[in-house]
């Protein structure tokens, strides 16, 4: 079982399987390293895919001191997994929680991203949501922290965004919540308190966001609500970026629509590869409106 060790003394999980050029996935708060297996699957026809178990998440270490949680330290585990791996570039793909750790990679460390895919990344993203975003998450946080994970997983996975998955993929979505109700109840609370809640809002990084030239690729589910503005504003923001809207979809995207967001995802990176996903064109910016 292959170990990365961070630069603050904790072991993180990760594996890897394929050939090719690396991609590291980045997994949600709900999710773990095992909820990329319909993109390892795939994606390891082509290239060597690397996923892992953030902090806080069993089999990586679950840091007891509530200070050990933070954004910049998911940034800095993602460059640890790749340490690790002997991944000096790669491809990150992250979702939601992943999504956002993926960004922050890329602000911290571009010359090691060689692209960004960027999904579901929204809840709380923007100034004028973070307040109830905040309460929310600590609201959750003590809830896990009364229930366990076992009693409070399940509620959550229940969640107005997640519902999709449970209409479209039964099997799919139990396997999901299950999963989530084995977590580790620890490092769920500090997840929260401590990664989810005191994240940036995006509209705070609108200058560095707009000096970022790693091409991007932004997906949302046109169901989940609350990252639809903040996926815009990446596309408006973001110079190198695409935005992928999956219709009739919620949160929990790579499990519900894998074959969609496969495609999606290895298109753009062949693109990336090729040297074929640029900035906009300025001669498509701030034309007046015609008849």
């Amino acid at each position: 079982m292959p170990l990365a060790s961070t630069d603050d003394g904790y072991r993180l999980h990760y594996e890897c399987v394929g050939e090719g050029k690396p991609v590291v996935f980045v997994h949600e708060f709900a999710g773990d390293h095992r909820s990329w297996e319909p993109q390892l699957r795939a994606f390891a026809r082509r290239h060597r895919c690397i996923t892992f178990a953030a902090r806080g998440y069993s089999p990586s270490d679950v840091p007891r001191d509530p200070s050990a949680y933070s954004q910049a330290r998911a940034v800095r585990d993602i460059a640890a997994v790749m340490d690790a791996a002997q991944v000096e570039q790669a491809h990150l793909v992250g979702l939601s929680m992943g999504g956002f750790a993926t960004l922050h990679f890329g602000l911290t460390y571009p010359r090691r991203a060689l692209s960004m895919t960027i999904a579901g990344a929204g809840y709380g993203a923007l100034s004028a949501d973070r307040q109830a975003f905040q309460a929310v998450s600590r609201a959750a946080a003590d809830q896990f922290e009364a229930k366990g994970a076992a009693g409070y997983g399940p509620v959550y996975a229940e969640s107005a965004a997640r519902l999709q998955l449970q209409n479209k993929d039964p099997r799919g979505w139990r396997e999901f919540a299950d999963a989530l109700a084995g977590h580790d109840t620890l490092g769920a609370v500090l997840t929260l308190r401590g990664v989810q809640a005191e994240r940036p809002a995006l509209d705070t990084m609108a200058d560095a966001l707009g000096a970022l030239q790693v091409p991007a690729l932004i997906v949302a589910g046109d169901e989940d609500d609350h990252s639809l503005l903040p996926s815009l504003f990446l596309k408006r923001t973001l110079p190198a970026s695409g935005l992928l809207v999956l219709p009739k979809t919620g949160h929990t995207i790579n499990l519900e629509e894998p074959d969609a967001f496969n495609r999606a995802v290895l298109d753009f990176i062949a693109s990336a590869e090729a040297g074929r996903w640029g900035a906009r064109d300025p001669r498509t910016l701030g034309e007046a409106m015609k008849l």
